[in-house]
């Protein structure tokens, strides 16, 4: 294994702590919607200092704004997709949900559009990180779905729709970013994303809620924003960096170590149930993960 991969994968490991950890805040939030705009707002005034200086010394061509413009959007969707199933359904279920099909689609949308190519090793790695997070989430509603004789009845489950649709988010923008951050440097490209799905989420948020339930949320998480928003951009911005240096299939892949802390953080600090299903799916995600990291 070369410097650059074992970069790449501390980065990205890192990355998925900090992601798990803002995703557990987010499901302790009073309107999960208002507080996920938070995040955004919080991120831009914490970071623009930062941002300042990036941009004084950081390459930028203005090409990279139609990948800003696109990956804003996606980011908007993603983030009202993400608080509406951690509202309905605990984060021990719908997180890997969430996080399972960015893996599943990446590879066939790099292959695609990024003309990367993928071993087959880390063909069976990403095969077996993807199997671990169905086995993950699925396992006990799936069961008991069968034993009741509703077998449909798991694909009802509220929450599930939602996370679904968080996994097509991620891996779209994941083929977007990789394109965007060619054009703009990462942490630079990433606040301005933030900008832009900020202010695009900001009517939807005080038509829906109104000032008083802004204004509320704050009050109800005066300090659990602030980190969160720390969190959010910290860990997006390794993630872009790690993908300057290392192919799209492989980062979303490895990023998925973040679903053994999120299992973590809901059965230690929630108190959700840790079933054989997902001890099982853990086995699996460890398996893809060292396979991954060996086909480089």
């Amino acid at each position: 294994m070369d410097v650059t991969t074992l970069i790449a994968l501390g980065l990205v490991v890192t990355a998925a702590g900090c992601h798990a950890t803002w995703n557990l805040l987010l499901k302790r939030a009073h309107q999960h919607e208002v507080y996920v705009w938070w995040l955004s707002a919080s991120t831009i005034i914490l970071a623009l200092p930062v941002a300042i200086i990036i941009a004084w010394q950081s390459r930028f061509e203005a090409v990279g704004l139609w990948y800003v413009a696109g990956s804003a959007l996606l980011h908007l969707c993603y983030s009202l997709f993400l608080s509406r199933s951690l509202a309905r359904s605990d984060l021990s279920l719908v997180y890997p949900i969430a996080r399972s099909f960015g893996p599943g689609l990446v590879p066939v949308l790099a292959v695609l559009t990024l003309g990367e190519s993928v071993s087959p090793l880390g063909w069976t790695g990403i095969a077996s990180i993807v199997l671990g997070i169905y086995v993950m989430a699925w396992w006990g509603p799936l069961l008991l779905s069968l034993r009741s004789g509703s077998g449909w009845r798991v694909f009802n489950l509220s929450g599930i729709g939602y996370a679904l649709l968080t996994g097509c988010c991620t891996a779209l923008y994941t083929i977007v970013d990789k394109r965007g951050v060619a054009h703009i440097s990462p942490f630079l490209y990433l606040y301005i994303v933030t900008c832009g799905a900020a202010l695009g989420l900001f009517p939807y948020i005080l038509r829906g809620y109104g000032i008083r339930a802004i204004v509320s949320e704050w009050r109800y998480a005066p300090w659990s924003i602030p980190l969160a928003a720390a969190l959010v951009f910290l860990a997006y911005g390794l993630v872009l960096t790690a993908l300057t240096i290392a192919d799209a299939s492989y980062v979303a892949s490895a990023r998925e170590v973040g679903l053994l802390i999120g299992v973590a953080l809901g059965v230690i600090v929630l108190k959700e149930r840790f079933t054989a299903g997902r001890i099982a799916g853990s086995a699996l995600i460890v398996i893809g993960l060292t396979l991954i990291t060996l086909s480089q």
